[in-house]
């Protein structure tokens, strides 16, 4: 069984894990199941009570049959009762952690935040020391585990899941920008970018999100709205050559878990351009070796896509890298570690 934290109406990266790691027991011969309970993180005052719905599951035991293994994902679903626990984290409740006191959390130092913080932090150190093993999705949400919880945690990296599907193409006039709209994903970056990017440039934007109005606003304001197209939520087929014909994709999240975005540019051979304190892409990406790492600055990005957009053999010679080193990634290692 798969333990999974739903939040309705929103499908990201963490939904897609899911979804994956459920296709792939199937596909191997394993009887699995997700198991949802809906999530919300507004307002925090109801994170512990979540946390406690979830404590009151006991998983063990299905329709009079046994359960053998639950693997528990994203807080708070390794709160879930199971004897044979095997946790895959994919992130903690971030606002609580690395991202408290940033402009990407409602977490404070007032002291209700402080003690609802320091009650997050205990309880998951408790629930996820009850798990036979503890892995994460990469190297830096087990970082953040062994520093908060003092957890250790062995990342387990899996392909996105369109990788069968991405394939190269040409190295068109465009940079490409992929993800949800959200503060934390800073879209707004590559989009102040482009007054550094001479024309005849432009950037695709995909995905929505609650920060769809503040980008649209910062490109009115950056006086590059006619370079820049808004492209929501694409089918895959539509997303899939949309990879295949960017020059780049620019993916400069803040302190990022793992991000499939990184993995799906390098599938379709396409360089990375993304930021110095962008957390997990910096465990792929190397600059000027398959992308480039910049200051989480505009005028950064920009040069970056400038330098880019006037070399095109050092956009397909990053590109090839880039593709090579996504090749490594597989699910059969990750599923012979959580079932092992």
């Amino acid at each position: 069984m798969v333990a999974d934290a739903q939040v309705p109406f929103v499908e990201g990266g963490a939904e897609l894990h899911v979804r994956g790691l459920v296709e792939q027991l199937r596909r191997r011969g394993y009887d699995v199941d997700k198991v949802a309970v809906p999530f919300r993180a507004h307002p925090k005052s109801e994170l512990l009570a979540q946390a406690a719905a979830w404590r009151l599951l006991d998983l063990s035991v299905s329709n009079a049959q046994p359960v053998d293994l639950l693997i528990a994902t994203r807080f708070p679903s390794y709160f879930a009762r199971h004897p044979r626990k095997v946790a895959w984290v994919i992130h903690q409740h971030r606002a609580a952690y690395e991202l408290c006191g940033t402009p990407y959390s409602d977490f404070d130092h007032t002291e209700a935040d402080v003690g609802l913080r320091r009650r997050l932090i205990e309880l998951d150190r408790l629930v996820l020391g009850e798990c036979r093993r503890v892995f994460a999705n990469a190297q830096n949400t087990a970082r953040r585990l062994e520093t908060f919880n003092g957890v250790r945690a062995q990342p387990l990296y899996h392909p996105p899941p369109l990788a069968d599907r991405l394939h190269a193409g040409e190295y068109g006039e465009y940079a490409l920008v992929v993800g949800r709209l959200e503060a934390v994903k800073r879209a707004d970056l590559a989009i102040r970018a482009m007054r550094h990017v001479p024309p005849p440039l432009r950037l695709i934007v995909v995905g929505e999100g609650s920060q769809r109005r503040l980008a649209e606003q910062a490109a009115a304001d950056a006086g590059v709205a006619d370079r820049i197209v808004f492209a929501g939520s694409p089918t895959a087929d539509d997303l899939v050559q949309l990879y295949a014909g960017a020059l780049a994709v620019i993916y400069a999240p803040f302190d990022e878990d793992y991000g499939y975005v990184t993995l799906e540019a390098f599938l379709s051979s396409k360089p990375v351009v993304t930021a110095t304190d962008s957390g997990g892409t910096l465990e792929f990406v190397r600059d000027g070796e398959n992308g480039c790492v910049c200051l989480p600055e505009p005028e950064a990005i920009g040069g970056a896509i400038s330098r880019l957009a006037a070399d095109r053999a050092l956009v397909r010679q990053l590109g090839e890298r880039g593709r090579a080193r996504a090749a490594q990634v597989t699910w059969d290692g990750v599923v012979e570690q959580l079932v092992g």
